[in-house]
């Protein structure tokens, strides 16, 4: 197995067209990820799932991504164009999405659609791609597998199309995994659930995760280290064990705005942004040390 990094990113920025000029999205985004749960947070348009979907290859045109590097192991994503990026989707890299509803075709059982995916990458026969994809049912623990395997999308909770959605996303043994928002629209108790799941497969399979999530909390208790966004900029890496020790003034004024158990307050704390945050940070500040 190798040690080096399965994903090396250095300035990336993703730059939409607009009549008043160039847009940036997404600027001077540099990080590695290891075999770890790495967590991206920052509130709506902070350009988390921007970021993803450009390593994906996912960004429409007229939007363009630019690079220094974008490396998946050894292979160049900059390099690549569309027929690339489709033998590396689901294969070596794979996202899961934030509900599974718009995610999963409704006119086809689940079970052929993670099949599907199995056959695609690996030329299987169906009788090989069906017992691959009743492994993967059982892997992310859904009860009786053969029975879920012959329902629809509209048949199974939120919770459990997640994790079709995750053994869909798995089954073809890809060395990462982009979890945008996966537990949102889950509630509580679910949401631990599927994170277990993802955790598990995770830690069995040796991958790298990156979970998006506007939920601090949660990825500060699930993941190794976070990445903090601010305006398409990565403002702050920390190991989530000392996320209290956080310095940029966005990032404490998170933690700051965060309700605490047992403790009541008569106001939360407004965030006080500062335009000097909109100043292009140097990309050292996205990466590792």
């Amino acid at each position: 197995m190798s040690t080096g990094p399965l994903l090396t990113v250095r300035n990336l920025g993703v730059v939409y067209p607009s009549d008043e000029g160039d847009f940036r999205a997404v600027r001077n985004v540099s990080f590695t990820l290891g075999r770890e749960r790495l967590g991206i947070v920052g509130e709506s348009g902070s350009g988390k799932s921007t970021t993803c979907r450009a390593i994906m290859g996912l960004i429409p045109s007229p939007g363009r991504v630019v690079a220094d590097v974008m490396r998946l192991g050894e292979t160049n994503l900059t390099s690549l164009d569309e027929t690339g990026f489709r033998r590396l989707r689901g294969k070596r890299i794979a996202m899961v999405l934030q509900d599974p509803r718009y995610s999963l075709d409704p006119v086809m059982t689940v079970g052929k659609q993670i099949a599907e995916t199995h056959r695609t990458h690996f030329g299987s026969s169906k009788q090989a791609a069906r017992a691959a994809a009743l492994d993967m049912l059982e892997a992310v623990h859904i009860r009786d597998p053969a029975r879920v395997y012959h329902q629809y999308p509209h048949q199974v909770s939120g919770g459990m199309g997640q994790r079709i959605m995750i053994a869909m996303m798995l089954i073809a043994g890809p060395d990462i995994l982009i979890a945008d928002e996966p537990t949102s629209a889950l509630d509580v108790s679910v949401q631990q659930q599927v994170l277990a799941v993802m955790d598990e497969m995770v830690k069995n399979r040796g991958m790298g995760l990156i979970l998006i999530s506007h939920n601090l909390h949660l990825v500060a208790s699930f993941c190794d280290r976070v990445l903090v966004m601010y305006a398409g900029q990565i403002v702050e890496v920390c190991d989530t064990g000392k996320l209290q020790e956080a310095r940029h003034p966005y990032t404490r004024g998170l933690l700051a705005a965060l309700p605490e158990l047992g403790h009541r307050r008569a106001h939360l704390p407004q965030l006080q942004r500062d335009p000097a945050w909109l100043v292009d940070l140097p990309a050292a500040v996205g990466a590792d040390a």
